[in-house]
């Protein structure tokens, strides 16, 4: 169950099916702005707020929450270690990330984090957050996808894991690979193959994954075995190794 499913599943609790948030920052103008940002919504039934990661965490083990958004720098203990604590929760709540720090959105995704979100807070972006908590999925987004944060000349975007064709490892780092660009992030190749499994990438090389979903043709010449992905008029040939050649036939047989 991710985190999304969580907050649906807690929610049953919240009056008329709203969320129930606590805010954590340790900055009050910070807090009360992001929590009357809340409250101006309509699916959000409270709003608690707390000034220190400590509090919060005593606060959680107490009541009902459905999300809680994290600020990041903190005395003493920080968002991102007050999210791993939660994670341990026999249901946990979502966690939503609100920071002026882009540098930690990589981190978020290993917390599996509903959403990061850079201060200032501008309350269209809070509204899409609200969007995701509720369980309000738009329509291009895939049953069970999830958005991964790279780095960009200074600036975070978020790329869907569906759209991702296959990833090359380059050292401690991995590239993504979509149809129309490329992005590094700092993830070994071995992390994702293991977290990305249930989405049916699967190593077809000891330096490539591929996305079952992408490829559109598999090839066989002299002994040696290839497969396309992205279609194949901008399609991509990538070499898959003897060792991996029988695992991929038999799960693309078993797509068939």
């Amino acid at each position: 169950m991710n985190r999304t499913t969580q907050a649906v599943a807690a929610r049953q609790g919240a009056p008329g099916g709203r969320l129930r948030i606590l805010v954590v920052d340790d900055e009050p103008p910070a807090a009360d702005e992001l929590s009357y940002l809340l409250t101006q919504d309509a699916r959000v039934a409270e709003v608690r707020t707390c000034l220190s990661a400590t509090d919060g965490l005593q606060q959680l083990q107490g009541s009902g929450v459905d999300a809680v958004f994290l600020d990041i720098q903190m005395p003493g203990l920080n968002g991102l270690e007050l999210a791993r604590l939660l994670a341990r929760f026999k249901t946990p709540p979502a966690v939503v990330f609100v920071t002026a720090h882009e540098e930690h959105a990589l981190e978020a995704f290993d917390l599996r984090a509903v959403d990061y979100v850079l201060k200032p807070v501008r309350a269209e972006r809070l509204a899409e957050t609200v969007t995701r908590l509720m369980g309000s999925v738009p329509e291009e987004e895939p049953s069970g996808d999830l958005q991964i944060p790279v780095e960009l000349g200074g600036v975070t975007r978020f790329v869907w894991r569906s759209q991702i064709s296959h990833v090359e490892a380059q050292g401690d780092y991995a590239r993504l690979h979509t149809a129309d660009a490329s992005h590094l992030v700092r993830v070994p190749l071995t992390q994702l193959e293991q977290e990305w499994a249930s989405a049916r990438f699967v190593r077809i090389h000891r330096s490539l994954l591929v996305n079952l979903a992408h490829v559109t043709e598999v090839r066989s010449e002299a002994g040696r075995t290839s497969v396309v992905v992205g279609g194949s008029s901008r399609g991509i040939e990538l070499q898959v190794s003897r060792r991996h050649t029988r695992q991929l036939k038999d799960l693309l047989a078993r797509r068939a």
